[in-house]
């Protein structure tokens, strides 16, 4: 970036902003308020997020309350967010106000003047704006609690469930192996009845296996979204079919089924569904522990010693 600035205004009046930056006034405010730890949020959550802007610009286009071309412009700078095209504008250190409220203004601001861009050929133009086309049904409030669940499911299903369901695999491929391989019991590292290895391995797989079925279930938790709620879960500003239609979008978008939440106000007042998905994580990291040790252990021989 140069150092050329442009003068952007907000409700607290006017602030300097860098020439070349897609984000404004509001984002510019939390950046010289949020000077904490110099980290951004993680790709997957600016992932997330610019998924949300996409289905919020198609719902709200499907309801009639975007006019077609701005709902357009907007769902295709939403994309370029999504696929990371814009990830240097997010300029909000990760740790802020609670709710989250600058992310989701530095989202808006970005994809609202890249739709202007498109649009007119000046992001300045101001042709769409960041909080009325943008941000239309939605609030911070709604917006990051569904942007963090998105991105968890995201990052479980994409990277690590594959992971696992390998691990359970070639566990069970050793269990047969080493079926026939009769081997010194322990317990408290002290030598106890015959097992065989295999049935050894048997549980290992067992254990993956349950944790799986732990994580399905948080997922499936994670994926009952607040959108819709707006700020306090009572939908004021939204369209009344808004929160079904968007989770349709995010839907049709990820392959996931995601649903709108039958209770708005216990969806975005807590994280409960994320502290269960943390306790099936933590579990699963104790049972791979556990099977790590048991291997440790079964090297300490040459026969049944330790």
């Amino acid at each position: 970036m140069t150092n050329e600035m442009r003068t952007e205004r907000d409700s607290m009046g006017e602030v300097e902003v860098p020439v070349e930056a897609y984000y404004g006034a509001s984002t510019m405010r939390a950046v010289n308020n949020f000077q904490i730890s110099g980290s951004p949020f993680p790709r997957v959550f600016i992932h997330a997020l610019g998924l949300i802007k996409l289905a919020a610009a198609r719902a709200n286009g499907e309801l009639g309350l975007l006019d077609a071309d701005v709902a357009k412009a907007i769902e295709e700078a939403a994309r370029e967010v999504a696929d990371g095209k814009w990830d240097a504008q997010f300029v909000v250190d990760i740790f802020q106000t609670g709710s989250g409220t600058s992310t989701n203004t530095n989202a808006n601001e970005v994809i609202a003047a890249r739709a202007s861009e498109i649009l007119t050929g000046d992001k300045t133009s101001h042709r769409v704006h960041p909080n009325d086309h943008v941000n239309m049904c939605q609030s911070s409030n709604d917006v990051i609690p569904a942007t963090i669940r998105i991105a968890a499911i995201l990052l479980i299903i994409e990277h690590l469930w594959p992971a696992l369901v390998e691990m359970r695999t070639v566990l069970d491929e050793k269990s047969k192996a080493f079926w026939g391989v009769i081997k010194t019991g322990r317990t408290h590292l002290q030598d106890a009845t015959p097992i065989r290895l295999g049935q050894e391995f048997k549980g290992y797989g067992a254990q993956i296996e349950r944790g799986l079925k732990r994580l399905n279930a948080s997922i499936d938790e994670m994926r009952e979204l607040p959108l819709g709620g707006t700020a306090v879960g009572t939908g004021i500003n939204a369209h009344r079919e808004f929160g079904l239609k968007v989770a349709a979008q995010l839907h049709d978008l990820t392959g996931g089924p995601f649903i709108e939440t039958d209770e708005h106000f216990q969806a975005q007042s807590n994280i409960d569904a994320l502290v269960s998905a943390s306790g099936s994580l933590r579990t699963l990291a104790v049972s791979l522990t556990k099977i790590a040790d048991d291997i440790r252990w079964l090297g300490s021989g040459p026969r049944a010693g330790l």
